[in-house]
């Protein structure tokens, strides 16, 4: 068996010489290897695939000429494994005849390397054979009963065409560096350069001369799709640059996709998709059981990493009662928790709810939610709720940052998110306060009383706790390091405002907006007055509770 990662690859060559072929989608948990043996910031993908190598028993790879890391990679490859075929096929960046005449010579070179490796023998008559059998026009076809996705940039992996299959979205196409769809041409003169003409005629990738004219192509696929997802990789060298220039090209909404290849990375992707198929307001999953008379309530939950909140509101958008708890080591037993008490708060019994929206990180785990939305989606609606003037919102929880931007009726025109790293969310202020010597709750306050400004350079939370440490050895002020460290957040978080739009006006939300030092920083970074709502912890689940009524209302 041998692997491949690129579309521009000839393994139909390889087929005809009877080698079973693999696409390589790494999904690994850890970069042991690739951080001993490459740079640790080399393209994340780049580095799944040493993994992959390394796990798998592959008889050799055939990479080709895409960027820097590939080449690195094959040269750590050819020193590591000098056992197996590890071939760079050297791919044209030129399209044209002359590039094709030279990709055929580069594939007959391939083609007699493989063959004193192995001993096995290509035989043209075949290659033509799989040509023909596989042969069809590239055309782009729409399914009206389904969301219709199209998929650009670096390759998608399996996990996105998975969760998007699994909500009935149909891929429309697939344009990145795998694609779905391979052009083979076959000429009946010479069989090997009619499958190179091909081969580079493709959906251009960024390294190829016709690159220029992607934009154009894609204002073509994009007018049979509802969204697109640009999907590019952690410290990708090619790809990282171009969503922001087609968003002034594409009018389709899009949704910028950064993984790294791993398998934890599976939980922010499918957030941030269901987040973009919610946006695009298709389908609704359940229908709600909806009878009796008088007064009817909904309720949503927003499971999160630090707190589980509930709301329960009636068919009056009006808050019935509302409950905050610690979320601790299991959601599931919070979840029970927050119902047992929010219903106690309401005076309402469980039956009395007619529908319960479920969002946040533990949204799955509440076995008594009748829909799941993401937790972008419902601080949208919860802020519009609170206040209908907002256009942009701040969201520090837990674990995660999010930047929100809105449309005038509340809708989620854009978001970006930091839930790779600490820095800047709850856990990290809550490990400063320990290192302090404060309460989480005095932070913020100690922070107001600064006279002293300090900067904190690293937003690492392991780095900047001993950043604190070393001022704390200085002797500097706890109230002046707890300035400095909020100051470190609003810089973070003024860059993530920055990157979906600022516009005003602006709301923040979750637990830091109760924070009074880290507010004060952020507005004077921003340059304007944060509306925060008297419990910016449950902006997420009344939002929720919006969406619930929204069923409701549907069979009124």
């Amino acid at each position: 068996m041998l692997g491949y990662i690129c579309k521009y690859a000839p393994i139909e060559v390889f087929e005809a010489m009877g080698v079973e072929m693999k696409r390589m989608e790494p999904e690994v948990t850890n970069f042991n290897q690739a951080d001993i043996l490459m740079h640790p910031n080399i393209c994340s993908f780049t580095k799944g695939l040493l993994e992959d190598v390394f796990m798998n028993e592959y008889e050799g790879i055939v990479l080709t000429t895409c960027c820097d890391s590939i080449r690195r990679l094959y040269d750590v490859l050819k020193e590591k494994m000098p056992d197996k075929f590890i071939y760079m096929l050297d791919t044209p960046r030129i399209t044209k005849d002359a590039g094709v005449v030279l990709y055929e010579q580069r594939i007959r070179d391939m083609i007699r390397a493989y063959e004193e490796f192995s001993g096995k023998k290509f035989d043209e008559n075949k290659l033509k054979e799989l040509i023909k059998k596989r042969q069809e026009e590239q055309s782009i076809a729409r399914k009206e009963d389904a969301l219709n996705i199209g998929i650009v940039g670096a390759r998608a992996n399996d996990s996105i065409k998975r969760i998007l299959e699994e909500r009935n979205v149909h891929v429309t196409f697939d344009v990145t560096c795998t694609g779905l769809v391979r052009k083979l041409l076959l000429d009946e003169e010479n069989v090997l350069r009619g499958y190179a003409r091909g081969l580079l005629s493709q959906f251009p990738c960024m390294r190829m001369e016709e690159a220029s004219n992607r934009d154009e192509l894609l204002k073509q696929y994009a007018e049979s799709v509802d969204g697109i997802i640009y999907h590019t990789v952690q410290f990708c060298d090619n790809y990282s640059y171009e969503y922001a220039w087609l968003k002034d090209v594409i009018t389709k909404p899009m949704l910028l996709l950064e993984t790294d290849y791993t398998k934890q990375s599976y939980g922010q992707i499918l957030t941030r998709i269901e987040a973009f198929l919610e946006s695009l307001n298709k389908g609704m999953k359940k229908v709600p059981k909806v009878g009796g008379q008088g007064t009817m309530y909904v309720m949503g939950v927003d499971s999160g990493s630090t707190s589980t909140n509930a709301v329960i509101m009636d068919q009056d958008r009006k808050i019935k009662a509302f409950s905050v708890v610690r979320t601790g080591a299991k959601s599931g037993e919070s979840a029970d928790k927050i119902l047992k008490e929010v219903l106690e708060k309401a005076g309402l019994k469980r039956e009395d709810i007619s529908w319960i929206v479920s969002t946040g990180y533990g949204r799955v785990s509440i076995p008594y939610a009748d829909e799941t939305v993401t937790e972008i989606s419902c601080h949208g609606r919860g802020a519009h709720y609170f206040n209908p003037k907002i256009r942009t919102i701040l969201d520090i929880g837990g674990q995660d940052s999010k930047g929100i931007k809105l449309s005038d009726k509340g809708e989620v025109i854009d978001f970006v998110m930091n839930d790779k790293c600490a820095a800047g969310t709850g856990r990290f202020l809550e490990m400063i306060a320990r290192t302090l010597e404060v309460d989480i709750s005095e932070l913020g306050t100690i922070a107001l009383q600064s006279t002293e400004d300090i900067e904190i350079t690293s937003m690492c939370s392991v780095f900047a706790e001993s950043e604190v440490i070393s001022l704390i050895a200085n002797n500097k002020e706890k109230t002046d390091i707890a300035n400095g460290i909020c100051r470190a957040i609003a810089n973070k978080s003024f860059s993530l405002l920055k990157r979906v739009g600022m516009e005003g006006e602006y709301m923040m939300t979750g637990g830091v907006a109760k924070n009074p030092g880290v507010v004060r920083a952020v507005e004077e970074k921003i340059g304007a007055k944060l509306y925060i709502c008297p419990e910016p912890e449950i902006v997420g689940a009344t939002g929720a509770a919006m969406y619930a009524l929204d069923r409701l209302q549907q069979q009124m």
